[in-house]
This record gives structure tokens, C-alpha cells and sequence, in this order.
């Protein structure tokens, strides 16, 4: 009988703690306050993120985030080309924090076990803040239901088996 309780309680304590849990989560994705660092609607960091993108990013992943052709075809050398930016891509399925780290430490650093990437990494050409503000440049160029979709990808993780 005292150990039903005790059962009882853990299980109450355990559903109030995952209802708590939830809801601090769900209002950290709506109030923003979890994609802050990419804000598609802060016009002055969008702006910089421009700049720094056409200087940076524009040359494979192209000036209209429209990547290189055949994207999704792997070449000779066993990478595949750059994957476009915009809605068309898959950048939107990962969390912030993985697109800043792929692009920090480059592709191969974040890439699955066999899987061979040409991105490099940008640690010693880009800040963090300006790779944050590039980040925030492409997902500007998203419509409202993907820049949603990866905020919730911000929110979980992101998705890691795409590949």
C-alpha cells in the first residue's frame, strides 16, 4: 500500500516535471528566445549576414541560395556539390547550433560516419557572430512555414539522419 504511493507520487512528480519541461520549451520557441542569434527579422543583422554571405558563400552555395546543380548527385571525388540555402535544400531540417557548427568546423567535422563532405570550415575567417549573422541572412530568405519548421529543428536538435 505505502509502496502504491510512493509509485503514485513519483509518477505525478515525474508527469508535473515533463508538463513544466514543455512548457518552458514551447514558450522559449515562440518568444524567440531559442533562434535569437539568428533573427531573419532583425533588418540590421540580416544585413550584415548578407554581406558577409555574398563575400563567403555565394561562390558554391550561389548569390540566390540556389547551390550548384545536380546538388544531390555525388562527384567523382565522392562529395557531393553545394546544396542550396533556400527552401529547396535540406539546411532547414538541422538545428541552428548544427548549422553554426557546420559551418565553423566544416563538413567533415559534423558529417555522418562515411559520408565525405567538401565544406570547409570558416573558424579562422568568420567570427561567431557573422557566421551567426550569415544564418540569419538565409533563413530570411525562407517562407514563414520553413523558417517554423526549423525553429522547431532548433528546438529538438535537428534532424541528423538525412544523409
Amino acid at each position: 500500500m505505502a509502496q502504491d504511493k510512493l509509485y503514485r507520487n513519483l509518477a505525478l512528480g515525474f508527469a508535473a516535471y515533463i508538463v513544466i519541461a514543455g512548457l518552458a520549451g514551447i514558450f522559449l520557441l515562440v518568444s524567440g528566445k531559442i533562434t535569437a542569434r539568428t533573427d531573419p527579422n532583425d533588418t540590421e543583422l540580416v544585413a550584415r549576414g548578407q554581406t558577409l554571405h555574398l563575400r563567403h558563400c555565394a561562390k558554391c552555395h550561389g548569390e540566390n541560395l540556389e547551390g550548384e546543380p545536380n546538388w544531390e548527385t555525388k562527384k567523382a571525388d565522392g562529395t557531393y556539390p553545394a546544396p542550396p540555402q533556400d527552401r529547396n535544400g535540406h539546411i532547414w531540417e538541422h538545428s541552428d547550433r548544427e548549422l553554426f557548427d557546420y559551418v565553423r568546423w566544416g563538413g567533415q567535422a559534423n558529417a555522418p560516419r562515411g559520408f565525405k563532405s567538401g565544406m570547409p570550415g570558416y573558424e579562422k575567417k568568420l567570427s561567431k557572430d557573422e557566421i551567426w549573422a550569415i544564418l540569419a541572412y538565409i533563413k530570411s530568405r525562407w517562407p514563414d512555414d520553413i523558417r517554423k519548421r526549423q525553429a522547431l529543428a532548433s528546438f529538438v536538435g535537428g534532424i541528423h539522419s538525412h544523409y
